[in-house]
């Protein structure tokens, strides 16, 4: 397809040149008026990028996403709804969940065919970031994806949470190792008290994900607990443990378990066992694909009105090429006045077009992967989600179509223009 459409612009060039020297007459109608041309050549940039921009950004989206669950194997709540567990767990999103009880992730826990079952606790922030509470365990997983990963592997500096008042952040986070700090209840715009009597200290900065975890403040999920007045779920005899096992009886319900399966295929096992009247197992993967059938459909309707501008771009380019090349008549009419047939000045006129056309076109995808960029930067910072941006032979067809579609309409001005009265043209 992508061939396709470069067929007509390279045919423009191919039959322009041949047999006629029409490059120093190109060049002298360029240089004669460059103000005209960087204009005509900006709106084709402009209009060429910004379609292209909407297919690099969509598809950033989805890899971004899809990225930021790499690590949340599959995610087991209390029932209800599996959207909002995955954007409060996954992506750090103010939710309020139902727990699971104690008894509940004992069952988890204890299961043959789990590798690892972490609890996640949240609600809680630290200034604007939010405060995650779960095992050192899923933190090696996260950052390195090996539960069992060396501080040298997961973290930039510093060490590791060691007790129920220390702390270890993600790498945009904006405090100091060493500092202590005062959780508060509540995230964002919904912060309504603090936990004065827990002082928490910052022992370590994470490496970096390209996740929302990158501004988190991560605790042992016992402070949370802990912070709530809760206990710290463990028996009398192992106080001031960290991590599982857990005494059921005194664990706080939490409100997610993100589980790795000691096999592939122990996932779907785990997703049936655990899929009943008190918990909710589900793949975050599939929930995403959910949401990126809405994304294709908004695509869809985004691609129709690209579509459509795309044709009244081209038409105004049309127009506005009649218009710009009928300012040179009077230099054809010369050309036609000194015996220059009109196919040459046919091949001068869309030669002409055809580089102002190519040229916006070009010019088009470095202003699509700007736009892109721009915008893979703001929702990065809005989400803390990294979006890559990267380019595609698919992503050149837009660019190329419509510089095709333009060079064969400029065959319209270039005719008319060839087949002008050379008098009426000399007199203006």
């Amino acid at each position: 397809m992508l061939t396709g459409w470069l067929i007509p612009p390279a045919c423009a060039l191919l039959l322009g040149l041949w047999r006629y020297r029409t490059g120093p007459l190109v060049r002298a109608l360029l240089r004669r008026h460059p103000g005209v041309a960087l204009v005509f050549v900006g709106l084709i940039a402009v209009a060429t990028g910004l379609g292209l921009a909407l297919g690099v950004q969509e598809r950033g989206i989805r890899a971004g996403s899809a990225g930021a669950a790499d690590r949340f194997d599959l995610l087991i709540t209390a029932p209800g709804n599996d959207t909002g567990a995955l954007l409060a767990a996954v992506y750090l999103q103010g939710a309020d969940l139902p727990l699971l009880s104690g008894e509940t992730f004992r069952r988890i826990r204890n299961d043959p065919a789990v590798a690892m079952a972490a609890p996640l606790a949240f609600g809680d922030s630290v200034g604007h970031a939010p405060m995650v509470g779960t095992t050192a365990a899923f933190v090696r997983y996260l950052v390195a994806g090996d539960a069992a990963a060396g501080d040298a592997a997961v973290l930039d500096e510093g060490r590791l949470f060691l007790n129920a008042r220390e702390a270890v952040i993600g790498a945009e986070v904006t405090l100091s190792l060493g500092q202590r700090v005062e959780p508060s209840h509540g995230i964002g715009g919904a912060v309504s008290g603090s936990h004065a009597h827990l002082q928490i200290e910052l022992t370590g900065r994470l490496a970096r994900t390209g996740t929302p975890w990158d501004r988190a403040v991560i605790v042992p999920v016992e402070t949370v607990w802990l912070a709530h007045g809760l206990g710290d779920g463990h028996a009398a005899d192992a106080r001031g443990a960290l991590g599982p096992p857990f005494d059921p009886s005194r664990m706080p319900g939490v409100p997610a378990v993100v589980v790795r399966a000691t096999t592939p295929g122990g996932h779907y096992t785990l997703r049936e066992r655990f899929t009943d009247a008190g918990s909710m197992a589900f793949f975050p993967a599939e929930v995403l694909m959910r949401l990126y059938a809405v994304l294709g459909d908004v695509r869809r309707l985004m691609s129709w009105l690209s579509g459509l501008t795309q044709v009244l771009v081209v038409i105004a380019i049309g127009v506005a090429l009649s218009i710009l090349l009928r300012g040179f008549s009077r230099r054809f009419a010369m050309l036609r006045a000194l015996g220059a047939p009109r196919r040459f000045v046919f091949s001068l006129v869309w030669t002409y077009a055809a580089i102002l056309l190519l040229v916006g076109a070009l010019a088009g995808i470095g202003v699509g992967v700007l736009a892109a960029s721009v915008l893979a930067d703001r929702i990065t910072a809005a989400s803390g989600v990294r979006m890559p941006v990267s380019l595609t032979l698919s992503d050149l067809i837009v660019p190329a179509m419509l510089a095709g579609v333009s060079v064969l309409l400029a065959v319209l001005p270039a005719g008319l223009l060839a087949r002008r009265p050379i008098v009426a043209d000399l007199r203006g």
